[in-house]
């Protein structure tokens, strides 16, 4: 729950007691029926607090349920995206090797540096890979320590 709510709640709290205090004292009532009536509201802002509360509380569930179930959709795409991009790194591969094969009769000096370029691709694209299963584990201890 956030500062500024938990703040708001105490300031109902204080307000609504302070209000029934500075109530039951300008009212002309004898002593016991004072005390009664003091205790009634007091039981009142004790159950409107709980009340406060627990909406507090099953909000605050609500939310961290909808950003893990948030975090573990992204997680899976994340994952499915990662494994699409090494299927089709490897075909690159397999198709420059391919290419490579065909061009033996040409310059080795431009098979050579399209090779170059492919494996500096799949070196690029590995460290992408990488990096978003990094970013990836470390979403997922933040959303374990939630």
């Amino acid at each position: 729950m956030s500062s500024s709510a938990k703040n708001f709640i105490a300031g109902v709290v204080v307000g609504a007691t302070a209000g029934a205090v500075v109530t039951l004292f300008m009212a002309p009532k004898a002593g016991s029926e004072l005390r009664e009536d003091f205790s009634e509201q007091a039981r009142a802002a004790k159950h409107k607090t709980s009340d406060f509360t627990s909406q507090a509380v099953e909000k605050g569930n609500h939310l961290a349920t909808r950003v893990s179930d948030q975090s573990s959709n992204l997680v899976h795409k994340v994952k499915d995206l990662s494994r699409s991009l090494r299927k089709d790194m490897n075909e690159l591969s397999e198709s420059a090797d391919s290419l490579m094969d065909d061009m033996e009769g040409l310059s080795d000096e431009i098979a050579a540096s399209v090779k170059k370029e492919v494996e500096d691709l799949q070196r690029s694209v590995e460290q992408l890979v990488k990096e978003v299963e990094e970013r990836e584990r470390k979403r997922n201890q933040e959303s374990k320590e939630i």
